[in-house]
């Protein structure tokens, strides 16, 4: 019997995914499946759906849930982490601060103003969690979720000796797009995708044996696929290569679509796709779910139905590679540049190709990106080692270098304007970052 722990399983639907595709190797039949959760309420919620699927499943599994990190980890072959470090005011305020400047940030949970505070937050309370790791189960495979990607997995990579990698579906889950786009069967797709979370690029995407990227070329042309992703229509046209973040969300990471209320009327506003436009509204529709959630999880409780078929995000195909039947698995991961992709920081946090079996995961070198690819990634790698140095050197103004030469914020403020930015971000979020108490910028 392997045994799967769940960190911050309160993310309902995320987490009851993850169950129901890892119940369906025959491996992970009689699984145990460890639920913690600091909030009560919502560990009750998911521990009764994860037993609904056991149930429908007809699975020997086992379903424990509690508030007790250290039981759930116990003797633990794999774990899933997937917390949010802060409540609803505190986010809000990475947002609306920035706002205040100018700086209009669309999600703000990756990297920019937003996404190094929220790691600033994040990070002590992962730490916490890996070096629980360490003592009740310092073998099993650690699977991170938790937003921002790249700069916790980068911080826990070197502070912590565990089996750790961090994945996004965003890979998979934009080549789906593409193949929808150019008629083409999954089954029949290969690509080789490369960069850093949230801003990797297909280098190569095939149909067949094929370069299909002619016939994704044909297909933007077309009014309603360029609309459906405009921003990454636009990099694609000028870059020549197809990004993996959609487009609202890609939109921060440059300076291209954010720049002022015309641009974001543009690019960033009435695509079909997911893209939220201007920052109040991705704040509306988080505070909108607040009121809601438990409405959803309770009509998803009481209906009859239960799917079983099994998904495409990778946790679970992994976790069968490394501990279940061994069956070979390729993925994009997050793991440290060491001689991965030339042109980037050694040591950085990239997302890369890896191939998951027996031994555990072997990430696959690239090499060298078409220079522009490698100018673009480049500067937000940079900008999140800065991030992570300062947050380990308890250094304030690294800190505030990492946002100064961030691509949006760069596009808006001056120097001095970016210092008052990020000291009101420190002052807002001082109760969660004490080791910078004292310093200014």
């Amino acid at each position: 019997m392997s045994k799967i722990a769940f960190i911050g399983a309160g993310s309902f639907v995320f987490t009851r995914n993850l169950v129901k595709d890892i119940l369906t190797f025959p491996a992970f039949r009689d699984a145990e499946i460890a639920l913690m959760d600091i909030d009560g309420e919502r560990l009750d919620f998911i521990k009764k759906a994860c037993e609904k699927i056991v149930a429908a499943g007809k699975y020997p599994a086992k379903v424990s849930a509690g508030l007790d990190r250290a039981e759930a980890l116990r003797g633990a072959d794999g774990v899933i982490i997937t917390i949010l470090a802060g409540g609803p005011s505190i986010f809000r305020t990475d947002i609306e601060i920035p706002a205040s400047y100018g700086v209009d940030i669309n999600v703000g949970d990756t990297r920019g103003p937003a996404g190094i505070f929220r790691f600033l937050r994040t990070d002590p309370a992962m730490l916490e969690i890996c070096r629980d790791i360490e003592r009740y189960c310092p073998e099993a495979l650690v699977l991170n979720y938790t937003n921002p990607m790249a700069m916790l997995c980068r911080y826990l990579q070197e502070k912590t000796p565990l089996r750790l990698t961090g994945l996004c579906h965003s890979v998979q889950g934009t080549a789906e797009m593409l193949a929808r786009w150019i008629g083409a069967d999954m089954k029949d797709v290969s690509f080789v995708c490369a960069g850093i979370n949230h801003q990797a690029f297909y280098l190569e995407f095939k149909n067949g044996n094929r370069d299909a990227y002619p016939l994704i070329r044909e297909a933007v042309k077309k009014t309603e696929v360029y609309n459906e992703e405009i921003v990454r229509c636009e990099m694609f046209k000028h870059l020549g290569y197809f990004p993996t973040e959609s487009s609202g969300h890609n939109s921060e990471y440059n300076p291209w679509f954010r720049k002022n209320r015309d641009d974001i009327e543009k690019y960033c506003t009435h695509g079909t796709g997911w893209n939220p436009g201007a920052h109040a509204y991705i704040l509306n529709e988080y505070f909108a779910r607040e009121k809601t959630w438990k409405h959803e999880i309770q009509d998803w409780l009481s209906g009859d139905a239960v799917e079983l078929e099994r998904g495409h995000e990778y946790a679970a195909y992994i976790f069968n590679a490394v501990f279940g039947d061994n069956t070979l698995f390729q993925f994009n991961g997050n793991v440290r540049n060491f001689g991965l992709i030339d042109g980037l920081p050694e040591g950085a946090c990239v997302e890369v190709p890896a191939l998951a079996g027996k031994g555990g995961i072997q990430p696959i070198r690239i090499g060298k990106l078409p220079p522009q690819l490698e100018l673009l990634i480049g500067i937000n790698a940079r900008c999140e080692e800065l991030a992570v140095r300062g947050c380990i050197e308890g250094d304030r103004e690294m800190i505030y270098h990492a946002v100064l030469f961030d691509p949006l914020t760069m596009t808006q403020l001056d120097m001095a304007a970016a210092g008052n930015m990020v000291n009101d971000m420190f002052e807002a979020g001082k109760n969660y970052l004490p080791q910078f108490h004292g310093q200014t910028v």
